[in-house]
């Protein structure tokens, strides 16, 4: 049976593969249709789809850290893991620093640990309120 650090190691592994732009690691660590949500919707991703989307972002991770981990096992085979993550990346080509809360599903395929969903929330008013002041 895996143990919660197993789980914490496997998320931060994922995270570097965005870090290094390493497509193979990244989609090898994927379920083969993993859900993504964020601000932009909730969608199936395959595996093709989602290193093209590595591929060609207009974005880079330049490093992130996560922190307050909490980690859930629902049986053997399946894990959640929930944190938060302070994220530094270049996006169209301006330095960004974002906190978002994040959690992802890890789940045992033929002995293979797998991510088959992701969210990430951006850190804010949970009602909008902090970017409808900026807005106006």
């Amino acid at each position: 049976m895996a143990s919660r650090q197993d789980i914490i190691e496997l998320e931060k592994k994922f995270w570097q593969t965005m870090v290094d732009r390493d497509v193979d690691t990244a989609t090898a660590m994927m379920a083969d249709t993993a859900i993504v949500t964020g601000a932009q919707g909730a969608a199936s991703i395959d595996t093709k789809t989602f290193a093209k989307m590595m591929k060609e972002g207009s974005w880079s991770l330049r490093s992130f850290k996560l922190d307050k981990l909490q980690v859930q096992f629902t049986n053997d085979d399946t894990a959640i893991i929930g944190y938060e993550v302070t994220e530094k990346l270049t996006v169209d080509g301006k330095p960004l620093e974002l906190t978002a809360y994040d959690a992802s599903v890890w789940t045992r395929v033929d002995g293979d640990w797998k991510c088959a969903l992701h969210t990430e929330s951006v850190k804010g008013d949970p009602f909008g309120r902090d970017r409808v002041k900026a807005a106006a």
